[in-house]
Order: structure tokens, then sequence, then C-alpha cells
């Protein structure tokens, strides 16, 4: 059973960092890879926004509200993705998710609080 689990968010202060995981468990070995792995956030009142994806082959892309402030990245021999967040903004605030998706077949976590707030 495959599972996606996000870490990593908290409260930080405008202008700082914070660097979200999501790990995956239960993928085939040497599968991971194969997924696109995207971040979503979702804030109190508004829809679940795409906000980064790492294509399986290798691509990026951002929306624009992050782009030059946040990174996807991943590291598929430990099934990881991760997000780093710089220059936050309180509007960033929101429950984070990890998303994988091959074809068809979508994973999704749990979610991750992320509240920047002085």
């Amino acid at each position: 059973q495959v599972q996606l689990v996000e870490s990593g968010g908290g409260l930080v202060q405008p202008g700082g960092s914070l660097r979200l995981s999501c790990a995956g468990s239960g993928f085939m070995i040497g599968t991971f890879g194969r997924y696109d792995m995207s971040w979503f956030r979702q804030a109190p009142g508004k829809e679940r926004e795409l906000l980064a994806t790492f294509t399986s082959g290798g691509s990026t892309n951002y929306v624009d509200s992050v782009k030059g402030r946040f990174t996807i990245f991943r590291d598929n021999a430990k099934n990881t993705v991760y997000l780093q967040m710089n220059s936050l903004k309180p509007e960033d605030t929101a429950v984070y998710y990890c998303r994988a998706q091959h074809l068809v077949v979508v994973y999704w976590g749990q979610g991750t609080q992320v509240t920047v707030s002085s």
C-alpha cells in the first residue's frame, strides 16, 4: 500500500525559510522515479492549488506566485520529494500536500501545516 507522508511544516516568521519533505513508502523498488511529484497547498476557504512539479523526466515547473522563492527537488533513491521555501510571506500560510502521479494512478499525502506569521 503506497503512502506519502509530509513533514517539515510549522510556524515561521515572514522572510523565513522551511523545507518540506514528502516520504513515500510502499512503492515497488525502482518505481518512485516513474511518478511525477507535485506540491500543492490549500488555504482556508480556498481551493487547492498546484505549486510545483518535478516530472519523471526531470523537468520542473512552478506557479508564478512561488517562482524564485520555492524549489522542488527529489531523491528517488529515498522515495522522497522536497520543497524548499524561502522568503516566506503570510499569504503562503496553508496546508501543504504532496502528490504522486503516474498515468491515472494518483496518491496524496495527508498534508502539513505551514503558518507564516510574526
